[in-house]
């Protein structure tokens, strides 16, 4: 028999494919080899693994252009297409011995894949890329319609703030994963897989998840058979570009290299955050205001939702010209262990939360749809590592507001020596003989059987 050969497929989304890419460059030191399987789309993106174990497949969504600017369309369409797709890519690997696939990773929100996996055979494992508070949330949503919170369909009946567990985040009910994704028909789409999913992952081998123990000590033990293993960066070569769909402008490390320790507002917002113009001017002129250095990662264009750019506003940039720096993509891991970084306004995602905390960096919370205001509440409820933005009349974070939340978190050194305490948890963590470090390292005796 050869090496092991697992099949690995994420959700077609960046912040879904970065760490499943991640775990997948683990493997590889490992020797396994590995089938990484993505949209075309997604696959014509990816920055090279340089990875000579890892092969990267595309598959078509069969979708015009026009269609996969309807939010959501792509992810629909990858879950109702795939189960068809994987079986038959495990069917072409059977023939020979050599290609054969020992497992099946795939991302937890693909519950049906678990489900063709044990109807060829295979191992299974459902990979979570978020924290595991999400999972929780979704385990819990029968005894939410049971208790009245939200009807059949996920939508809540009354505003309601729930805590699972002492350690879990404050979830408000229009917060909820599936209820802010801004559109209705998303709304019930991801409400129906969420719940879909929670019943397929029970038939995985193995459930694993891009998170910390000791990060997350309620979430786990309300879902004890979910193996943290992260954080995954943690586990690859320091600021590797695995999964991402844009090349990185490293001249922004230069320019840091010319600013003041612990001086610069880092501000990136992910791959999917749209600003409505008010806002957006309200950003540039916030951070203006705060008359600090900052680097603000804007992405020029959203391929997904076809929004162009924005207009800064007048004579802003001449302003900022000497103190600002503005760029498309930065290699976010590199900048936020850079000694010149103060602190990150983000949007929230697990994987700029778990980078943050791992280099420990404070932080400033805009989240914008989906779990993002799950992870907020760990950052400023639980962790105490970082501070929210108050809304106006008109849901908008005005210039003062984001001025005054910079302030306050870079006035107060116990946001920064809280973030330094949960750095040194999750580096030892993993590190050997720390809780991930183990799980990983069983996890992956496992794949080589």
């Amino acid at each position: 028999m050869g090496k092991p050969h697992v099949l690995m497929i994420p959700l077609p989304a960046q912040g879904h494919v970065i760490p499943l890419l991640e775990l997948a460059t683990v493997l590889a030191k490992h020797g396994v080899q590995v089938t990484f399987v993505n949209l075309d789309i997604i696959h014509s993106r990816i920055v090279d693994t340089s990875s000579p174990h890892i092969h990267l497949v595309s598959i078509s969504d069969g979708l015009e252009s026009h269609e996969r600017l309807v939010p959501g369309r792509c992810i629909e369409v990858w879950y109702d297409s795939m189960p068809q797709k994987v079986e038959q890519i495990i069917k072409e690997n059977s023939v020979s011995e050599d290609e054969k696939f020992s497992c099946v990773i795939s991302d937890q929100s693909l519950g049906r894949i678990q489900q063709v996996a044990k109807k060829m055979g295979i191992a299974s494992v459902a990979f979570l890329p978020a924290a595991a508070a999400s999972l929780v949330l979704g385990f819990n949503i029968p005894k939410m319609i049971e208790n009245g919170i939200i009807d059949g369909e996920g939508t809540p009946l009354k505003q309601e703030i729930i805590q699972f567990a002492p350690t879990m985040p404050n979830m408000v009910s229009s917060d909820f994963t599936w209820v802010n994704t801004r559109i209705l028909s998303r709304q019930k789409a991801i409400f129906n897989i969420m719940m879909q999913n929670d019943e397929a992952i029970k038939s995985a081998d193995w459930t694993i998840c891009n998170s910390i123990q000791d990060l997350e000590p309620g979430a786990f033990s309300l879902a004890p058979n979910v193996v943290p293993i992260g954080p995954l960066l943690a586990s690859i070569e320091p600021g590797n570009s695995a999964g991402h769909f844009l090349e990185h402008d490293s001249t922004c490390l230069d320019w840091l290299d010319h600013q003041p320790v612990h001086s610069v507002v880092y501000a990136a917002f992910g791959s999917t955050t749209i600003f409505s113009p008010s806002q957006f001017r309200e950003l540039a002129l916030g951070l203006e205001l705060t008359g600090r250095p900052f680097l603000w990662v804007r992405r020029s264009e959203n391929s997904t939702t076809g929004v162009g750019n924005q207009a800064f506003p007048e004579g802003f940039l001449k302003r900022i010209s000497s103190r600002g720096l503005i760029t498309n993509c930065a290699p976010q891991q590199k900048v936020l262990s850079h000694p010149s970084i103060a602190c990150f306004l983000s949007h929230c995602g697990w994987n700029s939360t778990v980078e943050s905390v791992s280099n420990g960096v404070p932080m400033l919370c805009l989240p914008y749809f989906a779990d993002q205001f799950i992870n907020r509440s760990y950052i400023t409820d639980i962790w105490k590592v970082g501070l929210p933005f108050e809304h106006d009349d008109g849901g908008i974070i005005g210039k003062e507001e984001i001025k005054n939340r910079v302030d306050q978190v870079l006035g107060d050194h116990v946001f920064k020596q809280r973030a330094l305490q949960l750095q040194k948890i999750i580096q030892d963590s993993a590190s050997k003989g720390g809780n991930s470090y183990e799980n990983l390292t069983n996890f992956v005796k496992w794949i080589q059987g």
